[in-house]
């Protein structure tokens, strides 16, 4: 048992106490010293166990120190704010810790590194005492900082239902927001969540780079490989500007176009099976859980082919052709008339553009946390919905513009193969059509009668 002779009295600390019994942290780390600042700011008293009461130069000010058997025998709640390894000295107060709430807030170095979790290991060590996972989803940085939105989800789980409410209680008074994810078997999967590396961006961005790729490739074969072959011109140098500036468009586009797809996809089942209560297919499910990161993505790449075009210009390639184009009119004693049609077609397609990306810009400050807070659901889905697909319709639109005679003209046709952008219109193309068709009265009435919990009936065999 440890000397705690030197301890600091505490019956006197504790008739100051602001929010009931006190709290005990086992540990002084960046973590623990964190949470205890966080806790004196909120009005709890912080007790701190150390083997050396005396050196407490690290612990936050206005908190205790005592010995770990003192922590253990006046606090009803003990954060454990040290590494599993360090576990086992907790066992010679197997006794005192009995009936006490011990919140572990500890994380690995890598997913599923142990058989069980920190939290069923500290539990299997003290049997009499309720354990809950709790913490170890927020940094000692958003704690210190003031907990910014992005932090402020708690997930925690326990067995004893009182001892999870205590440490809920705790939660709420940080400003935080706890999560009840059930039982101690739920403590691995909330011990890896902090491991994941962006798991919900994963999908969004193999999709990602599997469509730049494979417009890369095209693109390359058509502007570089081709000429080189047939006409053995060396047009390399198109891959850093002119070839990136035609696949960002390409791929923003088809990438806005997949984040309603999903949507539509979903509405032609429910059509088909006549009911809202049946699960979607699991490849469904993960397209449409990813909606907005495949947006923003989109965005990126739409913001990437704007600052490409402005510096379209300033190219060695556009002033040396524009040079020449006029070198050619004066040896030929012979200007080009102002045609109005290819002026309306060229301003079209600017403007398409820039409206285009404006409503793009709309979609993606909206979905800002910030921003879609202090909306209600149905702005919201305004936005998100209606303004979506004008979006959609106005890049559409801005392609096909850019387009115009590409489309029929042969010489564009390299290889027998069609233009990268002609390739980009197919799904977002698609995508009109099918919501042109769903929105069709009566097709829609029917899609809304299902979304509000009308089932069709089964046909009844017929004798």
């Amino acid at each position: 048992m440890e000397d705690s002779s030197n301890c600091i009295p505490l019956q006197p600390q504790l008739e100051s106490t602001k929010r009931g019994p006190p709290v005990g942290i086992f540990g002084t780390g960046d973590f623990g010293r964190s949470l205890g600042y966080k806790l004196l700011q909120c009005g709890y008293i912080v007790i701190y166990g150390s083997r050396n009461p005396n050196a407490s130069d690290l612990i936050p000010k206005g908190a205790l120190v005592l010995s770990h058997a003192e922590v253990a025998k006046n606090c009803d709640t003990i954060i454990v704010a040290i590494h599993r390894e360090h576990y086992t000295f907790l066992t010679s107060f197997v006794d005192i810790l009995k009936g006490k709430v011990l919140v572990d807030v500890s994380n690995n170095l890598k997913i599923n590194q142990y058989p069980e979790s920190n939290a069923q290991h500290l539990a299997s060590l003290l049997p009499g005492a309720n354990v809950v996972k709790a913490f170890n989803t927020v940094s000692a940085w958003a704690l210190q900082s003031g907990a910014l939105d992005a932090s402020k989800q708690v997930f925690l789980c326990g067995d004893d239902s009182k001892a999870k409410e205590s440490v809920m209680e705790i939660t709420r008074s940080l400003g935080l927001t706890p999560l009840d994810q059930g039982t101690l078997l739920a403590a691995k999967e909330i011990e890896n969540y902090p491991l994941q590396l962006f798991p919900i961006w994963r999908l969004p961005c193999y999709i990602c780079a599997g469509l730049t790729i494979f417009f890369f490739l095209y693109c390359l074969v058509i502007k570089v490989i081709e000429p080189s072959v047939t006409k053995k011109e060396d047009n390399s140098y198109m891959i850093m500007i002119s070839i990136a500036n035609e696949i960002f468009p390409i791929v923003s586009l088809v990438l806005l176009a997949l984040v309603y797809l999903p949507g539509l996809l979903a509405a032609i089942i429910q059509l088909y099976r006549g009911t809202k209560y049946s699960r979607f297919p699991d490849w469904l499910d993960k397209w449409l859980l990813c909606r907005k990161q495949l947006g923003l993505i989109a965005l990126a790449y739409g913001f990437l082919h704007a600052i490409y075009t402005l510096v379209m210009p300033i190219r060695y390639d556009y002033r040396w052709w524009s040079n020449y184009y006029l070198k050619e009119q004066i040896k030929s004693n012979r200007t080009y008339p102002f045609d109005s049609s290819h002026a309306w077609l060229s301003d079209s397609y600017v403007a398409l553009g820039i409206l285009g990306f404006f409503f793009f810009l709309l979609l993606g400050i909206t979905s800002l946390p910030s921003v879609s807070n202090a909306v209600n659901w149905r702005e919201f889905r305004f936005v998100q919905s209606k303004l979506g697909y004008l979006t959609l319709v106005l890049c559409t639109a801005h392609t096909l513009v850019y387009g115009g005679n590409r489309f029929i003209c042969c010489t564009f046709y390299r290889w027998h193969l069609p233009p990268a952008f002609v390739l980009s219109l197919i799904i977002p193309c698609a995508v009109l059509v099918m919501k042109f068709i769903l929105v069709i009265p009566c097709i829609d009435q029917r899609i809304t009668k299902i979304r509000q919990g009308w089932e069709q009936k089964a046909k009844e065999p017929s004798c």
